[in-house]
């Protein structure tokens, strides 16, 4: 079996998370794990089954109360259950659009499988599921069925064509690096034309992830990205291939910062006439 190229194991790696628009722009979503979700789970059970108890307390005072027949009483506590388990989760989905408590404790939000927001169908798939995969067998199913999908859905996930979205994403600040040392005086004259968006992601990610790679595979790494890049660097200086790759990205990010300076400033310089009334025209606030 012929082994993947180093560059075939980073797209294969993005695109487990990436999702690409109809104007082909990857979005980065990334589902949100088995334990979280069992843990959101769990949290919701609680919430909903609570929310039953206390209901069910009220209610039994209210038949003592009133006199009602055990027959309609016991009605009334179906119908209850049927609000905590199916009607509740529902409604909550739907106005807060895919949040609930468990969910908003560990930060994630169901969507539809292409990202967007979920609707009633969705909601209610979910939630009717739900009574047999995490209340009438504990979780059993929906445990089972999180374990064999890499995006931990459950049975209502796969129905509805929905999964859970991780939003709280740890903050990190990358460090920036300028051009490095060896190649401040080719910077000065190179001329780096603009590389196709999946390579430039490729070679983000690698700079990246260099530090934690093996020798082996970082060398590897940076040699083929080193002779994809150099298709658009003029002129190719003689450099470590990784140097390369971190002065031609230095040093597109400095001309696209300047870039998006100039463009600022002649904006602001636009503005009074871009903002101002046209002469003679009162102004009415």
């Amino acid at each position: 079996m012929a082994r993947p190229s180093a560059p075939d194991i980073v797209d294969h790696v993005e695109e487990q998370n990436e999702l690409m628009t109809g104007e082909a722009v990857g979005l980065d979503l990334r589902p949100t794990g088995f334990v979280l979700r069992a843990a959101g789970a769990i949290i919701d059970f609680l919430a909903y089954i609570a929310l039953y108890l206390v209901l069910l307390f009220f209610i039994a005072q209210l038949v003592d109360a009133l006199g009602i027949d055990p027959a309609a009483a016991a009605a009334i506590s179906l119908a209850t259950l049927v609000v905590c388990i199916v009607v509740i989760p529902t409604a909550v989905e739907l106005t807060t659009h895919g949040r609930s408590i468990g969910k908003v404790v560990i930060g994630a939000r169901i969507v539809r499988d292409d990202g967007g927001p979920i609707g009633f169908r969705h909601a209610f798939i979910r939630a009717l599921t739900g009574v047999l995969e995490v209340y009438f067998s504990l979780g059993g199913f929906a445990a089972l069925s999180g374990l064999l999908n890499p995006r931990a859905k459950r049975l209502g996930d796969l129905l509805a064509g929905t999964y859970a979205q991780h939003e709280r994403l740890p903050k990190t600040d990358p460090p920036v690096y300028g051009v490095p040392v060896p190649l401040q005086q080719w910077a000065q004259t190179a001329d780096v034309a603009r590389m196709p968006d999946p390579l430039a992601r490729r070679i983000a990610t690698f700079l990246g992830q260099a530090a934690s790679m093996s020798p082996e595979a970082r060398a590897r790494l940076a040699r083929d990205l080193a002779s994809e890049a150099a298709a658009f660097v003029s002129p190719v200086p003689e450099a470590d291939p990784e140097l390369l790759l971190a002065g031609v990205s230095a040093l597109r990010r400095e001309r696209e910062s300047v870039a998006l300076s100039g463009q600022h400033s002649h904006l602001e310089r636009l503005s009074p006439t871009l903002g101002g009334m046209p002469h003679g025209f009162p102004d009415r606030g």
